[in-house]
Parts: C-alpha cells; sequence; structure tokens
C-alpha cells in the first residue's frame, strides 16, 4: 500500500509540474523521483489517459498547450521571463558580427537582441517590428530596414503580402527566429498564421536560423507551424541541459546555446 501512496503521490506533483511548467522531460523527473525513466513513462502514459498530458518527444506536455488559442497581448509577454530573455537577448546579439545582414523576428525575445546588438555601420538589421525600430532607431550607426505592411496592433508587427514581398530576391547571413510553441516532435509553431507565412519567408532568405525563446515556449503548441525543429541551425535557450534539449540537438543536427 505504501508504495500505492508514493506513486499516487508523484503522480499528482507531476500533474502539477506539467500544468505549472507546459512540460516535462523524463530524464528530470527520474533523477527527481529516484525512480527508472521506465516508471516515470508510466506515470505520463497514466496522465495521457486522464486527459491532463499529451505525450512528446522525452516527455509530456500540458493538454492545455496544444493548439493554444488565445495569443496574449504583448503587453503581458513583455512581464514574462524578463531576466531570461534579457540573457538569451545578450547572447544571441553576441552570435552577430560586423558585415553581417540580420533579420530580427518580431517578439518580446528578440526585442532583447536588438538591445543588445553592437552599434556597427557594418550590420544590417531586417525587421517587422515597430518596438525593435524604435530600439534600433536610438543607435547611431547600425543600418536598419522596415519591412513594411499591415499593422497588427496586438503585438506592434507588419504583415502580410508587402511585408513577404520585401523579402523577395533578398538573401541575409541570419534570421533570429521568436516562438510562440517549440515542441521537438511538433515543430515551431505560432498563434497568428500571417505571422508563420512570414517567418517562413524569412527563414528561406536566411543562411543561418537562429530560434530564440526561454524554456517557457517549450512543450506548447500553437495552431500554425512555421517549421520543423530539424530546420534550424542554432537554438538560443534558458533551458539547462538536463530538460534533455542537448540530445535533442545532437539528434536533430542543431546547436544549442545556453544563457
Amino acid at each position: 500500500m505504501a508504495v500505492i501512496r508514493d506513486t499516487s503521490r508523484r503522480r499528482q506533483e507531476i500533474s502539477a509540474l506539467v500544468r505549472e511548467r507546459g512540460s516535462v522531460q523524463v530524464t528530470t523527473l527520474a533523477e527527481r523521483y529516484s525512480v527508472s525513466m521506465q516508471t516515470i513513462r508510466k506515470d505520463l502514459h497514466f496522465l495521457a489517459k486522464k486527459g491532463i498530458a499529451e505525450r512528446s518527444y522525452g516527455g509530456a506536455i500540458s493538454a492545455d498547450a496544444v493548439n493554444v488559442a488565445t495569443e496574449p497581448p504583448v503587453e503581458s509577454k513583455r512581464a514574462i521571463n524578463i531576466e531570461e530573455k534579457a540573457r538569451i537577448g545578450a547572447v544571441a546579439a553576441a552570435m552577430v558580427v560586423p558585415g553581417d545582414s540580420v533579420v530580427l523576428d518580431s517578439g518580446t525575445t528578440t526585442l532583447q537582441i536588438a538591445y543588445h546588438l553592437p552599434d556597427d555601420e557594418g550590420i544590417t538589421v531586417l525587421t517587422n517590428d515597430l518596438d525593435i525600430l524604435w530600439a534600433l532607431a536610438r543607435k547611431e550607426r547600425i543600418n536598419v530596414v522596415m519591412l513594411g505592411g499591415a499593422l497588427r496592433r496586438r503585438n506592434r508587427a507588419f504583415y502580410g503580402a508587402q511585408t513577404e514581398s520585401a523579402l523577395t530576391d533578398l538573401h541575409v547571413d541570419k534570421l533570429f527566429l521568436g516562438v510562440d510553441g517549440f515542441d521537438i516532435e511538433r515543430g515551431i509553431t505560432t498563434h497568428f498564421e500571417p505571422e508563420a507565412m512570414l517567418n517562413r519567408k524569412m527563414a528561406k532568405a536566411a543562411g543561418q536560423v537562429i530560434a530564440v525563446g526561454d524554456r517557457s515556449k517549450f512543450g506548447k503548441v500553437c495552431l500554425h507551424r512555421i517549421l520543423n525543429v530539424e530546420e534550424i541551425d542554432d537554438l538560443v535557450t534558458d533551458a539547462p541541459e538536463a530538460d534533455g534539449m542537448q540530445a535533442a540537438a545532437d539528434r536533430l543536427g542543431f546547436r544549442l546555446h545556453l544563457a
């Protein structure tokens, strides 16, 4: 009976962790509870049958995180994981060197990259994000190109045929891609279909695709897929190595940078 109680308690705690974090990893849970990975897989299978979680690569994601319908406004996003996003922004900005042309996708993490970019006249930045434009406009030497289009006020960024057309026949060195959802099996996803379409055009124009996102994005799956994870070249994140992301990077062929 003691074992049954321990199992029940462990599953209740794992259920709470899934809801709180959005995702959990088998290896991390096995270490946390000092049980085998097979035992944790059984726990996750139990939670999946209860509709609490859905199995994913190396762990499980919250059932509530799949096909998230509601996108929080940009003001809410800015208040989430501020320090983590700043560290990610600094690491990502250090990947840009004089002579580079880069695209900064819209988002609060890519905004941090703009803040940390060196003010060098040899760097050219293209963006569709109004806040990123203002951040870069305060620098005196960096070259800035604004991608036009229709303004979406919810996240203060531009989208549409005009935005996509501005990328036609262009080649840039690097794309820094912000994400709403990052799941190893279901890929990189977003709430807004025109954003997914634009992001794919950005990726096609870039020699190197660098995804940026804090750990809160892992395990979340939004309605519109941008890319499969194996299509990115790099991932900059604050997730610890214990989350199993290094193993995924090795298997899928992208480089992992921890902030």
